[in-house]
């Protein structure tokens, strides 16, 4: 009972607060950068992430017998990927949207402009879903003959090709590279994006510099704690956000108003 009230309780908090900024961002119109827009896609990102484990992970706390048709294991395990891949691609991409924002200021609505935003949202997002189709694909077309069962409370590739029934060596490394490649390429990316940021922060003015380590600051906690429970994104973001909370405090004011006509 206790543990299903705290994940339950984490389930929730996620669910409101990214949801929150989803709905913050989309109603104020200040919010209506590419920065923003990339952070209401992290945000829808978390809600579906969390989705994926955590709802099963709570009916399980309740059942006697923890089962999960083969389907539904899939499926579970193509959306976990999805949305693992798709954010990591996504917090590639804010680091660049940093980079050129500190960097390149007066060439930053050139190169950032919507049609670039849509253009690489849908690149990140296609890049997930093709991640995520290659990984399941190689998993299924393996031949099983038990045990049937999962020593965990979601369905992943390496829980899964531990059921087969021949050797999946080559499998492990395909997926292995895979995984590895793509966390590889992406984290050589946000490392030299903020090296070169902070070189460029020291040649900038106090007041400027302070706004952008805060932004800064914020995104590299994000990626830091990327393992950690997606409800800890809209808190740093919100917490180390001025832009975030006046947008934030506006519209929850604006709902109070309109609870109390």
């Amino acid at each position: 009972m206790a543990v299903f009230a705290m994940f339950l309780t984490f389930y929730i908090l996620t669910l409101i607060g990214n949801i929150l900024i989803v709905i913050t961002i989309i109603y104020d119109r200040r919010l209506h950068t590419p920065m923003y827009f990339f952070l209401s896609n992290l945000s829808f990102i978390d809600v579906c992430h969390s989705t994926v484990t955590v709802p099963k992970m709570l009916i399980d706390t309740w059942s006697e017998e923890k089962l999960i048709s083969f389907e539904a294991c899939v499926t579970q395990m193509f959306f976990l990927h999805l949305f693992a891949c798709t954010e990591i691609f996504l917090l590639t991409v804010m680091a660049y949207d940093r980079y050129v924002a500190i960097c390149k200021p007066l060439q930053y609505m050139t190169v950032m402009n919507w049609k670039v935003c849509v253009l690489l949202a849908v690149a990140l997002w296609t890049g997930g879903t093709i991640h995520s189709i290659s990984l399941t694909s190689l998993t299924i077309k393996l031949p099983y003959c038990g045990p049937d069962e999962i020593d965990s409370f979601f369905c992943d590739v390496p829980q899964v090709i531990k059921l087969a029934c021949t050797d999946t060596h080559i499998i492990e490394i395909l997926i292995v590279s895979n995984s590895g490649l793509i966390s590889v390429v992406c984290f050589v990316v946000l490392v030299v994006s903020y090296a070169v940021i902070l070189v460029s922060l020291r040649q900038q003015i106090s007041e400027g510099r302070r706004k952008a380590l805060s932004t800064c600051a914020a995104h590299l906690t994000v990626v830091t704690l990327f393992l950690v429970t997606p409800l800890l994104n809209p808190i740093i973001y919100t917490l180390r956000n001025e832009d975030m909370k006046n947008a934030l405090n506006k519209f929850m004011g604006r709902v109070e108003r309109r609870g109390k006509k």
